[in-house]
């Protein structure tokens, strides 16, 4: 009996010291979860439903949903938001780089090399000041290049634990004051126009000496290797069916997005039809129906399991895919700089945050430079603490590059925590850009993405219903990206 009595007594000591964090969750988790859940079946509109006018509530059912689904404007912040992702792959890579780098040591051995070391940071940094005083640059420009030389300076004193926190500040001051200063450096007077100046005045006076011939050639070949990618991502997912890697069914969906860029590319006019676009885009129809006609005729010489190398084959094709916008991109501005350069003013600063074309790079530009030394470099440093080094040793023995090692080593070794921030990567993807976009742009120049566009609904025009349906679209497209992340992606790393 005594016993029983303790225990009730210690249970209820535990549920005593809990309660404050119950009581937080159920009141501003739970509650706000379920009444948001609730709403989003209703017409709840502050106009007509507030204490100075009050209409009676209805239940709407599934109307919020069908309007999400047949609103364009739903469609287009979703395609924002998708677009503005793309940054994300070359932030991991970044990170990854960053973590290499950094975790190799600094301290030269000895005190003379590492004496010399210093010597030389401050040597460059000196000629680097110098050089950008003399170069008639804005005062802040000049500010600027004396942040980043004391940086290099210091971390070249410090080693590389200065360096590890230098490039973890920008992660730990991202806020409203870092948007404002990138505001302030994308203006029309700001720094960033301010460096680029000289530089677009001197290549205006190139392009106009070139022939555009050879501007167009470049373009061409360009999407000339954009398609070659596509002929690479199509062998490749043809040996790994082949091999018993991949389900045949698993073969569309990446071909579905090796074929995007050109799905896009000529219709929305990032390809000249009379230069190559209706061309390429033909040639690349062609290709995929005799490649589709040839998958579907042919036998593997090896079957595979239900599911096997779906995850694989889809990031696969995304980074492909990635690589192919780039390329068509690039091969865009080219193709439209003689048409530039021929203006009287030449080529300009562009309007970096009032640009349709320049508004999203610019924001992915600030994402990285503030990701790229975030918790994804921590999370890359710890993983590489943890790598055998008697791989690396017996790789030594086999005579394996440093390239090899990295590929037959590293990397594999790094797949647990490649997965955990794709993971985490994709579902901060989806829900990114409200600070950043309320901040800096108000949503104008296409850079509405989903979250701001559940604020704009719900207090700005105060359709708290479809804001509430919304919301938990973006809910459901977050579980069914990281379910499908954890299904495919988790076999990956586990094999």
């Amino acid at each position: 009996m005594a016993v029983s009595t303790r225990s009730r007594r210690n249970l209820a000591i535990g549920i005593a010291f809990l309660l404050p964090n119950i009581l937080g969750f159920l009141v501003f988790t739970f509650g706000p979860l379920f009444f948001s859940f609730f709403l989003a079946f209703t017409n709840w509109d502050l106009r007509r439903h507030n204490i100075f006018h009050w209409e009676p509530l209805e239940f709407a059912g599934l109307d919020n949903l069908v309007r999400l689904l047949f609103h364009g404007r739903f469609w287009e912040t979703l395609g924002n938001t998708l677009f503005l992702m793309i940054g994300i792959p070359f932030t991991i890579a970044g990170s990854l780089i960053l973590a290499l780098l950094l975790s190799r040591s600094m301290s030269g051995g000895s005190g003379r090399i590492y004496a010399a070391l210093v010597a030389s940071a401050v040597l460059v940094a000196s000629a680097v000041m110098l050089t950008a005083s003399g170069a008639g640059l804005s005062a802040m420009m000049i500010l600027l290049a004396g942040v980043v030389c004391g940086i290099f300076v210091i971390g070249s004193a410090g080693g590389t634990t200065v360096y590890r926190t230098l490039f973890y500040l920008p992660h730990f001051t991202a806020g409203v004051a870092v948007f404002l200063l990138w505001q302030r450096l994308y203006g029309r007077e700001g720094p960033i126009n301010n460096a680029l100046e000289p530089v677009l005045d001197g290549l205006t006076d190139l392009v106009r000496a070139t022939p555009p011939l050879l501007y167009q050639g470049v373009m061409v070949l360009l999407l000339a290797g954009s398609l070659g990618l596509l002929a690479f991502g199509a062998r490749r997912l043809w040996r790994m069916w082949d091999d018993g890697e991949l389900v045949p069914g698993g073969v569309a969906l990446p071909m579905v997005f090796l074929l995007l860029p050109f799905a896009l590319a000529a219709p929305l006019g990032w390809i000249s039809p009379g230069a190559f676009g209706w061309v390429g885009l033909a040639g690349a129809l062609l290709f995929v129906m005799t490649y589709s006609a040839s998958i579907v005729t042919a036998r593997p010489n090896f079957t595979a399991a239900q599911g096997d190398g779906v995850g694989t084959a889809l990031l696969f094709s995304l980074a492909l895919m990635t690589a192919q916008f780039v390329l068509i991109g690039l091969g865009m501005v080219l193709n439209s700089l003689p048409e530039m350069a021929r203006v009287e003013e030449g080529l300009s600063p562009p309007e970096w945050l009032t640009s349709t074309a320049w508004a999203k790079p610019a924001l992915m530009i600030m994402g990285f430079w503030a990701g790229v030394g975030s918790n994804n470099m921590l999370l890359y440093l710890a993983g590489l603490s943890n790598v055998p080094q008697d791989l690396y040793e017996a790789a030594d023995i086999d005579g394996a590059s440093r390239l090899q090692k990295f590929w037959q080593v590293t990397w594999p070794q790094l797949a647990p925590t490649t997965f955990f921030i794709s993971i985490m990567a994709v579902i901060g993807g989806l829900q990114m850009g409200f600070e950043m976009v309320r901040t800096m742009t108000q949503g104008e120049a296409g850079t509405t993405v989903l979250a701001y566009y559940i604020y704009i609904e719900g207090f700005e025009e105060g359709r708290l219903g479809y804001a509430s349906a919304l919301a938990w679209a973006m809910f459901a497209l977050v579980f069914v990206v990281t379910l499908f992340n954890w299904r495919f992606g988790n076999r990956y790393v586990n094999d």
